[in-house]
């Protein structure tokens, strides 16, 4: 028997523009500063959504992750551009876990005086 009821719905995604029914100030404010974002700057709309999806996947938001998936496509990305931003993504978030292991170590040795 399959069970079609998750935390995650891909359908959620298209109601995202939503998020203004319960604080329609505060939510319309995020989509300008939003839209001001991704707007061609000092990087191209390319390379901000390829960061987009990196940053998706560090915080594990899988509607994100189609979103972006999705946009970074349209914007002319390859496959091996979106993952190689993964795995750059991936090595940050490794390494700043293990950097954080210098805490531990140190906590260690002075508990071990």
């Amino acid at each position: 028997m399959s069970d079609n009821n998750t935390y995650f719905n891909p359908a959620d995604l298209k109601k995202f523009g939503n998020i203004t029914e319960f604080q329609e100030t505060m939510g319309k404010k995020f989509f300008d500063w939003y839209g001001e974002v991704f707007k061609e700057g000092a990087l191209t709309q390319r390379e901000k959504a390829l960061i987009a999806l990196a940053v998706a996947h560090t915080v594990q938001c899988p509607y994100c992750i189609d979103a972006y998936s999705s946009t970074c496509l349209e914007k002319g990305a390859d496959e091996e551009m979106m993952m190689e931003a993964v795995h750059v993504a991936a090595a940050i978030k490794g390494g700043a876990t293990l950097v954080n292991s210098v805490q531990m170590m140190n906590h260690v040795k002075k508990l071990s005086m």
